[in-house]
């Protein structure tokens, strides 16, 4: 099974940033997409940021464009999250999960298309 380890999740004050990091386990697929998402406390999981594995193509929620950033390294195989400009609506856990596609599409926010997932970083944005 796809193992995905989120870490630097912490406690920052609002206008800071961090920057989050999923490592994966080793794997060869030829079309996917890695998601970030984030669910805070009675909260629904939402969708924050995404991107697809041949195009390189991202996507971002509405609330965090503009300050938020995703990337990989395929080297690593690791994608990140780059959170900047954080405010407290920010605090919640954040998770990346990988969705196996069949074929090269842009990657969804949509939690329920993610095959596999981390177990998540806690983010806290308070003074």
């Amino acid at each position: 099974q796809l193992q995905l380890v989120e870490s630097g999740g912490g406690l920052v004050q609002p206008g800071g940033s961090l920057r989050l990091s999923c490592a994966a386990s080793e794997f060869t697929l030829d079309y996917y997409a890695i998601g970030w998402f984030r669910q805070a406390p009675g909260k629904e999981r939402e969708g924050v940021s995404c991107i697809s594995s041949s195009l390189g193509s991202t996507k971002y929620a509405d609330s965090v464009k503009g300050r938020f950033t995703i990337s990989r390294d395929n080297a690593k195989n690791t994608v990140y999250l780059q959170m900047n400009s954080l405010t407290p609506e920010d605090t919640a856990v954040y998770y990346c999960a990988v969705e196996i596609k069949t074929v090269q599409t842009l990657c969804v926010l949509r939690p329920r298309e993610y095959n596999y997932w981390g177990q998540g970083t806690q983010v806290t944005v308070s003074a």
